[in-house]
C-alpha cells in the first residue's frame, strides 16, 4: 500500500503528534494523533468511505469540513460520525455501516444531562469572520464564547498557504494558516473569551437559546446568550458530470486540507475544474504539495482568477483550457481518467473536440454556497441572491439580521474574499457589544472607520455583482427588528 503523506513540503512544517493505530474493520491503520480518521485513511490508500443506498455505489471524500455525507461511518460503535473533522487520537474501531444507520441505543440512567451555559457574545465559527468577531466584541467588554465543530479555530484561513492581498491592517502579504495563529493569539490572551471546540451548533430557537453538541465529550449544551454572531461560511458546490460521484472528485479546499493541514496528497495526478482565484490558488497549492496538475478547464470564454496566480500555474506548465468543461470522470471504484469538452458561444458541448486525461483525482473549484441553515430554521427573513452566492439573511450595515440579536458575517451572508469577512466580523462584533453595555464612542467610530473600508474594498470593479446583490439585502436599521 502506497502511504500518501508529504514528507518535505516547501512551506509547511506538519504537526502530525505522536504516532497511533485503529483498526478499519480487521485492518491496522497507522495514524496521528492531530490528524482526522479520514486523513489517516487517505494517507494509508483507502478512498472509500460509505457507499449510495440504492445503488450501493462508493462514496469518497467532497468537503473535509463536515459539511457533506460522503464520510460517515460507525467510530467505536457511534454510527454517522464524520469522520474528516473526527480526530484520529484514541480512536479504536472505524467500520463501514449500511445506510441508514441506527443510533446506539442509550439508557436513560447513563445519558448525561445537558450543560446549560450562558454568555454575552455566542460567535458561531471561528473563520475570518468568526474571530474577528469574538476579537472585537471582546474588545468592547463582551464576554465571548466561540464555537467550531472543527479541532481547530481558524476556519478555512488554517490551509491558506498563499499570501493574501490588500491592506497592511487586514494582514496583507501574510499567509492565511499564520493570520490565523494571529489573531487566535489574540483571543487566547483575553479573559472573556472561552474556546468550544469540537462542538455543533445544530439550532437557534426562542430566546437566543443555541443547542449544541460536543463531539468529542458527547455532551449536549444549552447555551443562552444575550447576542448571537452567525459566521458559519459556506461549503463548496458540486457540478453535474457523468460519474460524478467516484471517489477522487473532491472540492478544492477539501483537497487544501488534506495536504495544507494534514499533509496528505490527494492524489497523484489532478484535473482541476475552475479558473477563479480558488481553482488557480489550489492548483499551485497542489503543485508545491507534489501533486501533477494536467489540466485546468474553465467553462467561461475568460480566466475568472487574477491573472498573477494563472501566471504562476502556466510558468510550471499547466495548461489552462478556456471555454471548456468536465464531460465524465472514468473509473470503477476511484477516479482513474477524465474526459474534457469544448463548450460554443451559449456554453453547450462540441462534439468531436473530447480530450481525454489521466488523472487520479478530479478538484471541483466551481463556487461556494452560504451554509444559511442555522439562520433559516432560526426565522430570519431570507432571500435568494445569486450574486451572493445563494440564500443570505436581509441584515441591517451593521450586520442585524431580520432578528433582534441575532448577527452575519462572513460567507454566510454572501460569497466574497477573507478581508471583507473580517470587516464584517468586526462590525458585527462591535454592533453585538454595544447592544450589552450601550454607546461607547470609541466603538462607534471604530465600526464607523470598518463600514468606510468595506465599502472601498467593494468599490472595486471585481466587486460589481457584490454591489448588485447588496442592494436585494440591506434593510433600514431605523425600520426595525423582530424580537426573538
Amino acid at each position: 500500500m502506497t502511504v500518501s503523506r508529504i514528507i518535505r513540503h516547501p512551506i509547511l512544517d506538519f504537526k502530525r503528534g505522536k504516532k497511533s493505530f485503529f483498526y478499519i474493520e480487521d485492518k491496522l491503520i497507522e495514524a496521528y494523533e492531530n490528524e482526522s480518521v479520514l486523513a489517516a485513511l487517505y494517507a494509508n490508500g483507502i478512498r472509500i468511505f460509505s457507499q449510495s443506498r440504492i445503488l450501493e455505489r462508493p462514496r469518497g471524500a467532497f468537503c473535509l469540513i463536515g459539511k457533506c455525507s460522503s464520510c460517515l461511518m460507525e467510530v467505536d460503535g457511534i454510527p454517522n460520525t464524520r469522520i474528516c473533522i473526527t480526530l484520529a487520537k484514541n480512536v479504536k474501531k472505524v467500520r463501514y455501516q449500511e445506510s441508514p444507520a441506527s443510533p446506539p441505543r442509550t439508557s436513560f440512567f447513563t445519558a448525561k444531562k445537558p450543560r446549560k451555559i450562558s454568555t454575552d457574545v455566542l460567535v458561531i465559527g471561528s473563520g475570518p469572520a468568526g474571530l474577528y468577531a469574538a476579537i472585537y466584541a471582546s474588545k468592547y467588554g463582551a464576554n465571548v464564547i466561540l464555537v467550531d465543530e472543527n479541532p481547530t479555530i481558524g476556519g478555512q484561513l488554517i490551509k491558506q498557504t498563499h499570501k493574501f492581498f490588500g491592506s497592511k491592517d487586514l494582514y496583507s502579504g501574510i499567509r492565511g494558516f499564520e493570520i490565523a495563529k494571529k489573531l487566535a493569539e489574540i483571543l487566547y490572551q483575553r479573559k472573556n473569551v472561552k474556546f468550544l471546540t469540537n462542538t455543533t451548533v445544530f439550532g437557534l430557537y426562542s430566546g437566543r437559546l443555541a443547542g449544541a453538541y460536543h463531539l468529542r465529550r458527547k455532551q449536549l449544551l444549552k447555551i443562552r446568550a444575550k447576542q448571537i454572531i452567525v459566521a458559519t461560511g459556506a461549503s463548496e458546490r458540486f457540478l453535474v458530470f457523468e460519474n460524478n460521484d467516484l471517489p477522487g472528485v473532491i472540492g478544492a479546499g477539501a483537497a487544501q486540507t488534506l495536504m495544507n493541514v494534514y499533509g496528505v496528497k490527494p492524489g497523484e495526478k489532478a484535473l482541476m475544474v475552475g479558473a477563479g482565484n480558488v481553482g488557480l490558488i489550489v492548483s499551485y497549492q497542489l503543485i508545491q504539495a507534489g501533486v501533477k496538475v494536467v489540466a485546468i478547464v474553465e467553462a467561461m470564454p475568460r480566466i475568472g482568477g487574477y491573472l498573477v496566480h494563472a501566471a504562476k500555474v502556466r510558468r510550471l506548465g499547466v495548461p489552462i483550457y478556456i471555454s471548456h468543461t468536465i464531460k465524465s470522470a472514468h473509473g470503477k471504484e476511484k477516479v482513474e481518467g477524465a474526459t474534457i469538452i469544448a463548450l460554443d458561444n451559449e456554453f453547450r458541448e462540441i462534439p468531436g473536440t473530447e480530450k481525454y486525461l489521466e488523472v487520479d483525482l478530479i478538484c471541483l473549484a466551481v463556487g461556494l454556497n452560504p451554509y444559511s441553515q442555522l439562520l433559516s430554521q432560526a426565522g430570519c427573513e431570507m432571500v435568494y441572491v445569486p450574486e451572493l452566492g445563494g440564500l443570505v439573511p436581509k441584515r441591517t450595515r451593521y450586520q442585524e439580521t431580520t432578528i433582534s440579536g441575532i448577527y452575519v458575517a462572513g460567507d454566510v451572508s454572501g460569497i466574497e474574499e477573507a478581508s471583507t469577512a473580517m470587516l464584517e466580523g468586526g462590525i458585527a462584533g462591535i454592533s453585538a457589544a454595544l447592544k450589552i453595555t450601550g454607546n461607547n464612542e470609541k466603538a462607534l467610530n471604530e465600526r464607523e472607520e470598518m463600514l468606510e473600508k468595506l465599502e472601498k474594498i467593494r468599490a472595486g470593479r471585481f466587486f460589481e455583482r457584490i454591489r448588485k446583490g447588496l442592494k436585494k439585502v440591506l434593510i433600514d436599521e431605523r425600520c426595525g427588528n423582530s424580537t426573538y
